[in-house]
């Protein structure tokens, strides 16, 4: 059974927000009373889940955004600001994955674009956040790393240094952070039963039986796992945890 949170009053704003470990984080805040921002790249399934969640009686605001882009970025969260009067929660989830490679032969511009979007996108939207909550005097933001940013893997360099560099982002921040009433802290998930995981399944760059088998648990985590996880560090009940890359992987990095 999951813990009941109550976020009422309260305004989360989640990137990556149309499918997967974002939907699910984003429906999360909101069953708890949360009014939600949903960011994506995709507005048509964007459009489709906000529709979904306000046809449920949430109170969301969708916008469309590519968090690569810090302009777009900082709209988006002043957007927030001006519907909901406050931000209170982020879950800088947005991210990509790109396909293996042997180190030697991977493009540059392979590399430059999962970095823009997996590290720098976080960079951007915790930066805007900040400047908020630090007027505010409060709030609580999760990053999203990975499995990734706490092991190696052959073939994922490229991917991988993207999310060890969201943890580095993340410690940092958190202790400038702790003194101003602001916790940040970040998830790194296994392998999910999400679009993405499914694409790579598809394209034979994930074989389902060896990640299955890789986790301890003996299968994929499900998005709403993530989203436990996500809500917990954002509630009165993690006020002392802070700067925490908290691994939901099935016990994959404790073997």
């Amino acid at each position: 059974m999951n813990p009941i949170y109550d976020f009422t009053g309260q305004v989360a704003l989640v990137t990556g927000a149309a499918s997967g470990m974002g939907l699910a984080t984003a429906r999360a805040f909101a069953e708890s009373g949360a009014a939600v921002t949903l960011t994506d790249v995709n507005a048509e399934a964007l459009n489709a889940a906000a529709k979904d969640l306000t046809g449920a009686g949430h109170h969301v605001l969708a916008l469309t955004c590519d968090v690569s882009d810090e302009n777009q970025v900082a709209a988006a969260v002043d957007r927030t600001i001006e519907t909901f009067g406050r931000l209170d929660m982020a879950y800088n989830n947005a991210g990509i994955q790109i396909p293996p490679s042997d180190a030697a032969d991977e493009p540059a511009e392979r590399f430059d674009r999962v970095s823009a979007i997996n590290l720098r996108g976080v960079w951007a939207c915790m930066k805007h956040e900040l400047r908020h909550m630090r007027a505010q005097g409060s709030g609580a933001i999760v990053n999203c790393s990975s499995l990734g940013g706490l092991v190696g893997l052959p073939g994922r360099a490229s991917y991988h240094a993207s999310k060890h560099g969201v943890i580095g982002l993340t410690t940092s921040a958190a202790l400038e952070y702790a003194p101003r009433n602001i916790r940040i802290n970040a998830v790194c998930p296994g392998t999910i039963e999400t679009p993405m995981v499914s694409d790579m399944i598809a394209k034979g760059e994930l074989d389902r039986a060896e990640a299955e088998a890789n986790q301890p648990i003996n299968r994929l985590g499900t998005a709403d796992e993530i989203a436990q996880a996500v809500l917990w560090l954002c509630s009165p009940a993690a006020s002392f945890v802070i700067g925490v890359a908290l691994p939901v992987d099935g016990g994959y990095v404790a073997r």
